[in-house]
């Protein structure tokens, strides 16, 4: 039962986590907390904290299985949905849509290791990969260890520690090197992968070392990590800073894992309080079991409804100002009805939802093709 309810509190989180990466692309401040907790300042390193949290020392029995295992699960529907949307680019391309690389052996194979926006439609996936080489390179340096120490019982705690402590050092210097310009072109795909390494041993750590103790209350609890995160909000140069690209770090090699786990100490307790009331929801299960779809496809849904919108400024004379020659080259268009914020909504709305009808009709089509067989 305290299996079950964890996992369910991790549901919730994983919720929240795609909520939130949704609404940022959308510009939609809804979840910030008033600009307190910026959702570029933790909620990448919050999807491989939650992805950390599940990794498993069995694994390491059998390495191949997992290597197996992560790329039927991960690699493989990555490349087949890239190889989708590169078939969209070319249509889109077709009708007018400057957007989107052409088809190739390296936009299909190598650009999706190297950037993720090479078809631009799907431009949200780039942490797919990431997550992928994250995962192999956890395995691998945790069976370097392993032979190294010779031992396992006695030495489980301090693998967890060499693997947080290690990390965090490079994933700090690498932090240090962007600020001074040194993590650009191809040292991009490197550093955001030992950027976010960290937060993935942070979600390990936290199962295996600390979960235990996390039992202050949540007032005390909520007092001390608002108070931290103000305090830095106060004393930084802003909060957000780019995971994909390496980039935008303001306040030193320290604050960016600083508010990554504040953030994400933020909403797991937030997850937790929430699991009584939402832990029976099969429609907040099924979003939390099925983020890599949202994360994949929610892009496309903002396009779509920038797509309704345009036939009706086309057709119909409403939404007059709507800018053609953007919405045909400029994946980052978002037009608002009569310039109201609150359209965002909309486009949030869309982001989840489409996504999450595709997945439940390809469940379908696969449900019906297993019982046929």
């Amino acid at each position: 039962m305290e299996d079950r309810q964890y996992n369910v509190t991790f549901c919730i989180l994983s919720a929240l986590a795609i909520v939130m990466v949704v609404a940022g692309h959308a510009g939609c401040e809804v979840m910030t907390l008033g600009g307190l907790f910026p959702y570029y300042s933790f909620h990448i390193p919050l999807f491989m904290f939650i992805s950390g949290y599940f990794y498993r020392e069995s694994e390491e029995e059998h390495p191949l299985s997992y290597i197996r295992k992560k790329v039927r699960r991960l690699l493989l529907p990555y490349l087949l949905w890239n190889l989708a949307y590169g078939l969209l680019s070319w249509a889109l391309r077709a009708i007018g849509f400057s957007m989107g690389e052409s088809i190739s052996l390296r936009t299909l194979f190598i650009d999706p290791f190297l950037h993720g926006y090479q078809y631009i439609y799907n431009y949200a996936a780039w942490f797919v990969p990431v997550l992928f080489v994250v995962e192999l390179l956890n395995l691998a340096a945790r069976l370097v260890l392993r032979r190294l120490m010779k031992f396992r019982a006695a030495g489980d705690g301090l693998v967890e520690w060499i693997m947080l402590a290690g990390s965090l050092l490079v994933g700090m210097a690498v932090v240090q090197l962007a600020i001074g310009g040194h993590v650009w072109g191809l040292y991009r795909a490197p550093g955001r992968i030992l950027f976010l390494f960290p937060c993935f041993q942070m979600g390990r750590f936290y199962r295996v070392r600390l979960e235990r103790y996390d039992s202050l209350g949540n007032l005390p609890y909520f007092a001390i990590v608002v108070g931290v995160q103000a305090l830095l909000g106060i004393c930084c140069n802003g909060l957000a800073f780019g995971s994909v690209w390496c980039s935008g770090f303001a306040n030193g090699p320290v604050i960016p894992y600083v508010t990554s786990v504040s953030g994400i100490a933020f909403w797991l307790r937030i997850a937790k309080v929430l699991t009584p009331v939402l832990g029976e929801s099969r429609a907040v299960r099924f979003l939390g079991q099925n983020t890599y779809a949202v994360m994949m496809h929610h892009v496309l849904a903002f396009m779509l409804v920038k797509a309704v919108i345009a036939g009706a400024a086309a057709f119909t004379g409403l939404c007059g100002d709507f800018d053609f020659a953007q919405f045909y080259g400029n994946i980052d268009y978002y037009y608002l009805v009569r310039g109201a914020e609150q359209f965002r909504l909309v486009y949030l709305a869309a982001g989840i939802v489409l996504p999450l009808g595709i997945q439940y009709g390809l469940r379908g089509i696969g449900n019906r093709f297993a019982i046929r067989r």
